[in-house]
């Protein structure tokens, strides 16, 4: 693809993302597949155009309504955002934009005459600009800054800035199959260069996007993409051979996986979900990863199951649904999908699922609440009213947990907020992760 057809199908992407009401992932993968005619250069390129200008988006649209003409001018928004995009974060002058937008066969019409104004007035600025408000300079919907702000205190920007870039793509080393050094070895032989995270002991991150996915490494089940902060989130679930597990939100099974591992296949591992298709598609994913002990089950409301198994786990891993703010490195578009009414939907459901949960657990065992925000009211508050209504459990310092379960805490940057894990991107350099556990008293 030529330059200029690269810029059209960022054009078009764009303009796919934000009529569809599904995350920019699921319109990017299949818009990718069904074009094999893009080689890998070719989707690096609209692929970075295109995150690019939704992680920037804020900041574009300041841009846009400070310089250029007004949403009625009739100029296509994708078109625009790329534009600004290509100035801003590029840094391409007016006249090489110009070029770009040349009319060519599979290249983007030529600039309107408003357009082209909009490049010149556009060209040499920075993206980001001293009289943006803060909300804006750190990409953040402005009725979400107040909980950011409560958590983060006079960090909030440096925070939130953590979420602008791009994720790296980590690895779990599957103890199942062999240990992090013969993982690295394998890996190397099929080119991808590795290093060890710095807080999981199973960690491995990897130098820029190799093709992880059909290689020996993957396909024999030695490692499992999962970011470090969910890998911290499993180990801290202390699972242990020959013990009880239950994962209630196992999903696609992630932490499942994990927690089987360090079961080293003993014991009972139940995966619960409401939906069956995730539990579908963690059938493949257990057999590649050599697991044998995990059962998984569809939970219905008013389940049955769940009086039958009261009392009778050792470890109950709540990994809740959230508003999954930790991860808007990943989705960078997630963050303008999120309403008020989503959050409390997420909140609604988080003590929903703390109620059903609690009671699986046996005395003296433990439940790890856990979820992929950043934001109070999903974490510490859901918590701190857990405990209100159920007496019967205790908060444990994560800290202490940390070292039973994993080794020496890491002294700086802290993983620890008081009594809780909390990862950050601008930190720790995972996605963000919450996780708290809480200890069953035993019967008297």
């Amino acid at each position: 693809m030529t330059p200029a057809a690269r810029i059209e199908a960022a054009i078009d992407l764009i303009g796919r993302i934000e009529s569809a009401v599904v995350p920019a992932e699921r319109v990017v993968t299949p818009y990718l597949r069904e074009r094999r005619y893009m080689g890998s250069k070719d989707r690096r390129a609209v692929t970075d155009l295109v995150y690019g200008a939704l992680r920037a988006r804020a900041r574009l649209d300041w841009w846009l309504t400070r310089a250029g003409p007004g949403p009625g001018d009739g100029l296509e928004r994708p078109r625009r955002t790329v534009l600004a995009a290509l100035a801003l974060i590029e840094g391409k002058g007016a006249g090489e934009i110009a070029a770009l937008f040349d009319g060519g066969t599979y290249h983007p019409a030529p600039l309107a005459e408003a357009e082209r104004a909009l490049a010149e007035a556009l060209a040499g600025e920075a993206l980001v600009h001293a009289e943006q408000p803060l909300e804006t300079r750190a990409e953040c919907p402005a009725w979400l800054l107040p909980d950011f702000t409560e958590a983060f205190g006079d960090r909030v920007e440096a925070e939130l800035a953590g979420f602008m870039g791009a994720a790296p793509l980590d690895l779990r080393v599957n103890a199942l199959k062999g240990g992090r050094e013969s993982a690295r070895t394998a890996l190397a032989q099929e080119g991808i260069e590795t290093e060890p995270c710095p807080l999981s002991p199973l960690g491995l991150r990897l130098a820029g996007r190799p093709a992880i996915y059909g290689g020996p490494a993957y396909e024999s089940g030695l490692v499992e993409v999962q970011d470090e902060g969910s890998q911290v989130v499993a180990l801290l679930t202390g699972a242990r051979p020959g013990g009880a597990v239950a994962d209630f939100c196992a999903g696609a099974g992630g932490k499942t996986l994990a927690l089987a591992a360090a079961m080293e296949n003993r014991g009972t591992l139940v995966a619960l979900d409401s939906e069956q298709k995730r539990l579908d598609r963690a059938a493949k994913r257990i057999k590649r990863a050599g697991v044998t002990n995990v059962e998984r089950r569809r939970l219905l409301p008013g389940d049955p199951w769940l009086a039958r198994r009261a009392g009778t786990f050792e470890r109950v891993l709540v990994d809740a649904p959230c508003s999954g703010s930790g991860a808007w490195r990943r989705q960078p578009d997630a963050r303008w999908r999120l309403t008020p009414e989503d959050l409390a939907a997420h909140c609604a459901a988080q003590a929903e699922i703390l109620g059903q949960a609690a009671p699986l657990v046996a005395g003296g065992g433990r439940l790890i609440y856990a979820t992929c925000s950043l934001l109070p009211s999903e974490n510490e508050r859901q918590v701190e009213a857990f405990l209100e209504s159920r007496p019967d459990f205790s908060l444990l310092p994560a800290e202490t947990v940390w070292a039973e379960s994993i080794g020496e805490p890491p002294a700086a940057p802290s993983p620890f907020q008081g009594p809780y894990l909390l990862l950050t991107p601008a930190r720790h350099g995972t996605d963000g992760f919450f996780a708290a556990i809480l200890e069953r008293r035993r019967r008297a």
